[in-house]
């Protein structure tokens, strides 16, 4: 799990210049707030405004990222001040919160300028918790969220735009229903519902701290979109804040709330959270904790205690996301993952038709899009394929199954990116039998995802010297082998949870 996080592959070091930037972005953001005047209390909320900003908004242009952003105060804003206003009633605080929570899950449906707004939003109103809000204090805070958010942009799409360079990433939108059948409208009841019970719980701990229970139920619904993925987030959650407690106690106690120290963990933190945030949700919730723990230090009340507390009432909230998840309007495994894999199995056979055109001499056809699309959906698979593949699921054979699958659809990629690659050369030929191989792959396709009969194994074709047609004959077998564990009986779905 630690190689996966620190060791995993990182093309063109995506993930190192995204948490960079963040590191700088977040810390400019700090010191302007402390430039101006600007109190410790509304240096940290300005702060975390713009480290949402930064992690959350991931629309798939530079220009969609700036427009977004600068929307996040008209939402952020008005959350703050009703959160301010009702510090000192707590029933119609905690109504509040919750809806707040569940316009929050239900605005996913508009994509990630939608998902972006809904998590500041909740992020709002849970600061004004962490914080102990009161409204004569709105004024300096919305004065430090606009300062954070300037500074952050002014380095995300000034200092450091290397988005520009990029070829926009495709963002898959989650399989499409109506009515209660979109995720998103459940989602939003589970969230109100795991939240309730968070909320109930986390206050029967603590009558102070009980917002990181329903915090803690948030974030596990977050790029959720099946039971099976909400419970493994719901362990993760758990085990990152597990492991990042006593390293938090260690190495934040000492200092003493000391500033340049502490600044430096909470530096480290950030990088954390960004760095492994692609890779491994438990690692990326360490890196949470431990910059929480620094934050606390800095405020003067950090003690065991507390962080404990802090580990029971994320347990409850991860708690309550899974019994929601479990007994309201629950979304199952297998139909997620099965949506997923075919829109994943279509992408590799655009893919495929657009790497022959450019083969055959297309001037347009252009491989290089659908390949980012078939790594976003790739991502997906495996994100909704991980309650089966966990180490501790206990259905070995549909964990060995699904296993299998992943690795298919891992060769899949390998083969339609060589054959991107080779039709990225000028001086490739094109070779007559590529268009017969192309169309036993569309063939092969159309067979998994239930548009004909079931596909037969894969022609057994002599060694290719043509580079193209080797990397399609690849592709041919692996999609044979894919039959298997796809088409199985209806009382043995691919996936359960």
């Amino acid at each position: 799990m630690l190689k996966r996080a620190f060791v995993a592959p990182d093309p063109g070091r995506i993930r190192l210049r995204f948490a960079s930037r963040a590191v700088l972005g977040i810390g400019l953001a700090v010191v302007v707030c402390g430039l101006v005047g600007h109190s410790l209390v509304a240096a940290i909320t300005g702060g975390l405004a713009a480290l949402l900003a930064l992690f959350t908004v991931t629309d798939p242009t530079v220009r969609g990222q700036a427009v977004t952003t600068a929307l996040l105060p008209a939402v952020g804003f008005p959350v703050l001040a009703l959160a301010a206003l009702l510090h000192d009633h707590p029933l119609a605080r905690d109504t509040a919160f919750l809806a707040v929570m569940g316009a929050g899950v239900y605005a996913r449906r508009w994509g990630p300028r939608g998902h972006s707004l809904g998590v500041f939003a909740f992020m709002a109103f849970f600061t004004t918790q962490f914080l102990h809000t009161l409204p004569g204090q709105l004024p300096e805070l919305y004065s430090a969220v606009a300062l954070s958010l300037l500074s952050a942009s002014a380095v995300r799409f000034g200092l450091w735009c290397y988005e520009r360079r990029l070829t926009a990433p495709a963002l898959p939108a989650p399989p499409a229903g109506t009515g209660l059948a979109r995720v998103t409208t459940r989602q939003a009841v589970q969230a109100v519902t795991g939240g309730a019970v968070a909320l109930m719980a986390g206050q029967l701990m603590s009558d102070q701290r009980w917002y990181w229970a329903v915090g803690a139920t948030w974030w596990v619904f977050v790029n959720t979109a099946s039971r099976g993925e909400t419970l493994v987030r719901g362990f993760r959650r758990v085990l990152g804040t597990l492991i990042g407690i006593p390293v938090g106690l260690a190495v934040v106690v000492p200092l003493h709330g000391a500033p340049v120290p502490t600044a430096l963990v909470v530096a480290a933190g950030i990088f954390g959270i960004f760095y492994t945030a692609a890779v491994s949700y438990t690692w990326m919730m360490f890196s949470v904790t431990v910059m929480a723990g620094a934050l606390y230090g800095s405020l003067g009340v950090l003690d065991p205690g507390l962080l404990a507390l802090r580990l029971g009432e994320t347990a409850v909230g991860a708690l309550g996301a899974m019994l929601a998840v479990l007994c309201v309007l629950p979304v199952t495994t297998h139909a997620t993952t099965d949506a997923w894999i075919q829109r994943a199995l279509r992408c590799v056979h655009a893919c495929t038709e657009e790497a022959a055109a450019r083969l055959s001499g297309s001037a347009t056809a252009d491989p290089a899009p659908r390949i980012a699309e078939l790594e976003a959906l790739l991502g997906r698979v495996r994100l909704s394929l991980a309650p089966l593949v966990h180490p501790l699921s206990p259905l070995r054979a549909r964990r060995a199954r699904a296993g299998h699958v992943l690795a298919l659809l891992d060769e899949c990629a390998r083969e339609v990116r060589g054959l991107a690659s080779v039709a990225a050369d000028p001086e490739a030929s094109h070779d007559a039998r590529l268009a017969a191989a192309c169309w036993r792959v569309e063939s092969a396709v159309e067979a998994l995802t239930g548009r004909t009969a079931v596909a037969s194994a894969a022609p057994a074709h002599p060694a290719a010297t043509e580079p193209a047609l080797a990397h399609l004959h690849s592709l041919e077998r692996a999609l044979a082998e894919l039959a298997a564990p796809l088409h199985s009986p209806p009382g043995a779905p691919l996936v359960t949870a």
